[in-house]
């Protein structure tokens, strides 16, 4: 009489979960990293298109003959403060004001997302690494750094700063 095998072993069973375990060690890890390079490509983003915007002003500003900069990246909203739009205007919105990025960016205390935390000091969250940057109306020195007028930067001694800038 032959008997019918109808389920697995327990050996076959423990077979698979160490597999399956070996698989989840090797992916976690892959998955995390992958998704701090996407913060890190989202933030590079950001701060490319508001360098841009900064400068678009600025050309608009010179045709109209008017050789400043902008004062500020928003509109004046309060800081360490959540929902709230920055980088869309430095005044109060109106038909007739500057548009800086046309739909802004809402302020989010977690990571990939910026929080305005001071005049002109924006920081941006990538895991538990935080970069300050700061806006630069006017010529100013810093540390010994000089930062031209119309800069949007952060310290490049940072890791952060040269993963984002860099």
């Amino acid at each position: 009489m032959q008997r019918s095998k109808n389920g697995f072993t327990m050996i076959e069973l423990i077979f698979v979960i160490v597999v399956l375990g070996i698989l989840a060690a090797i992916a976690v890890p892959k998955f995390a990293a992958t998704r701090t390079d996407a913060q890190i490509s989202k933030g590079r983003a950001d701060i490319s298109s508001i360098r841009s915007a900064i400068m678009t002003e600025r050309q608009t500003r010179l045709i109209k003959g008017d050789s400043s900069f902008i004062n500020r990246l928003d509109n004046n909203v309060a800081n360490n403060t959540e929902g709230v739009t920055i980088f869309d205007s430095n005044e109060t919105l109106s038909a007739t004001s500057p548009r800086l990025l046309l739909y802004g960016i809402k302020t989010k205390d977690s990571d990939g997302h910026w929080m305005k935390t001071g005049n002109n000091t924006y920081t941006y969250k990538v895991g538990s690494n935080t970069e300050t940057f700061t806006y630069y109306p006017i010529d100013t020195t810093v540390g010994g750094v000089f930062h031209p007028k119309g800069s949007f930067d952060c310290n490049h001694a940072n890791t952060l700063c040269k993963q984002l800038t860099e």
